[in-house]
C-alpha cells in the first residue's frame, strides 16, 4: 500500500544552501548486540537537552547502494538530532527549520516527519530519480509528500563524478521511528535502523548523565 502521490518541488532553494555542509564523516561499527530500544519511547520524549550529545550524522543514518548511487537517508526529528555533536544538532535544526515553510507550501500544512537525504557516486554522468526513494514503516510504503531542494544541481537528477546532490524529503508524519524502518530506492532496500536504535538509546542515557553532571558542577561554587 502507497502512501501520498510523489510532488513537485522548485529546481532551486539558495535559502538552505547555506544551511547544511555536505561533508559526511565515516560510520562508526555498529553494536555488537545490545537489547532493543523500547518501543514507543526513545524517539517520542523531547526530555533529553540539546548541547550533551556526541553522535556524528552518519551514526543516525541508513545508507544503502543502488547500483553507481550511494543514497543516504537522516531524520530530522527532534529527539532524534539533538542526540548528536553540538554542531551537527545546530546544522540539522537549521536545515530543517529553513525547509518547513516550503515543507508547508507543498503539504498544505499537515503533519510531516523531515529527513534529509543525500545521492552521490563515483562515477562520472549518473542520473538519479528523486521521486523513486521510499519509506518503509509498520508494512506500509511511504512516498515522500513534498521535496525541497538542498544543492543547485538538484533539479537535472544527474551527478557528476564524486558529486553529492541533497534534498530535504518530507513524509507523511504517521512514519514511526520507534520500529523497524526501510529505505528503499529503485527497488534496493536500506536496512540498518534497529542499530541506530540502540545507538540513539545508548547515547540517550549518556547525554543525561552528562547533564546531570554539568548542572551538579554549575551548581558548586
Amino acid at each position: 500500500m502507497c502512501r501520498h502521490a510523489s510532488p513537485r518541488w522548485p529546481r532551486h532553494s539558495a535559502s538552505l544552501l547555506t544551511a547544511v555542509g555536505l561533508a559526511w564523516g565515516c560510520a562508526a561499527p555498529a553494536p555488537d548486540g545490545g537489547r532493543p530500544a523500547p518501543l514507543g519511547e526513545v524517539l517520542t520524549s523531547d526530555s533529553v537537552p540539546a548541547g550533551y550529545g556526541t553522535l556524528r550524522q552518519d551514526e543516525i543514518t541508513i545508507s544503502l547502494r543502488s547500483g553507481n548511487l550511494l543514497v543516504k537517508v537522516t531524520p530530522l526529528f527532534e529527539p532524534v538530532v539533538r542526540l548528536t555533536a553540538p554542531d551537527t544538532y545546530e546544522r540539522l535544526r537549521r536545515l530543517r527549520e529553513s525547509a518547513e515553510p516550503q515543507v508547508a507550501l507543498q503539504t498544505g500544512g499537515g503533519d510531516t516527519k523531515m529527513f534529509f537525504v543525500s545521492f552521490f557516486t563515483y562515477q562520472p554522468n549518473v542520473t538519479f530519480q528523486p521521486e523513486d526513494l521510499h519509506l518503509f514503516s509498520l508494512g506500509l510504503r511511504y512516498r515522500p509528500m513534498a521535496i525541497v531542494p538542498v544543492t543547485q544541481g538538484w533539479g537535472a537528477q544527474r551527478l557528476g563524478q564524486r558529486e553529492t546532490q541533497s534534498a530535504l524529503y518530507a513524509f507523511d508524519g504517521v512514519v514511526s521511528l520507534d520500529t523497524v524502518l526501510e529505505v528503499e530506492y529503485a527497488g534496493t532496500r536500506g536496512f540498518g535502523w534497529d542499530r541506530v536504535l540502540i545507538r540513539i538509546e545508548a547515547e540517550r542515557s549518556r547525554v543525561r548523565a552528562r547533564a546531570r553532571q554539568g548542572s551538579l558542577t554549575s551548581g558548586v561554587r
